[in-house]
């Protein structure tokens, strides 16, 4: 393989990595907006949201919700949370492509000259009529509204959160493997 064809299949095959990520813990950035954000409502009361990428999943975004919530009262000097009103909306769309979109039909180069990869993987160049294929995307977001109060949490509200055991317990599942003493 030439050096060519070799960076044109690593530049391939990092894309298809990136796409394949998990939205970060992150403040939602202007233009697609994936991650978290927060509007202040009141003193003590803030509409959080947290919106994921195709590769995040429904688990992941109400876990970072829990824990923007737990983090959000701790930066405002409480000690824990309520859930006062909370829902998951999933949005599915479907892409259908009539063509392969990666190496092209069974060949890329020199005629003669075939690739496995794009002839085994699925949904790629199988030839008539299976050319064309459907994808489906879901994408998931959650909202909740929050209020934050001093001194223990109240035990007889399955609603209310202990804003420091949330963050620690779920910790190791919104930001993975954290170094200790961060």
């Amino acid at each position: 393989m030439t050096k060519i064809k070799h960076a044109f299949a690593v530049c391939a095959l990092l894309a298809l990595a990136a796409c394949a990520t998990a939205t970060p813990y992150q403040p939602a950035a202007t233009g697609k907006g994936y991650g978290f954000s927060e509007q202040k409502i009141e003193e003590n009361r803030y509409r959080i949201t947290f919106r994921g990428n195709s590769s995040t999943t429904r688990e992941m975004v109400e876990n970072s919700l829990l824990y923007r919530a737990a983090e959000l009262s701790i930066i405002n000097g409480y000690d824990h949370f309520i859930m006062v009103e909370n829902d998951t909306e999933a949005k599915t769309t479907y892409s259908t492509s009539t063509s392969p979109a990666f190496f092209g039909r069974y060949a890329y180069g020199y005629p003669g000259y075939y690739y496995a990869f794009p002839y085994y993987a699925y949904g790629w160049g199988w030839g008539q009529p299976y050319d064309s294929y459907t994808r489906e995307v879901t994408r998931y977001s959650a909202v909740a509204f929050v209020t934050m109060h001093k001194g223990a949490k109240p035990s007889d509200n399955p609603q209310a959160f202990d804003s420091r055991e949330v963050m620690e317990n779920l910790r190791p599942l919104v930001l993975g493997a954290v170094p200790a003493g961060s």
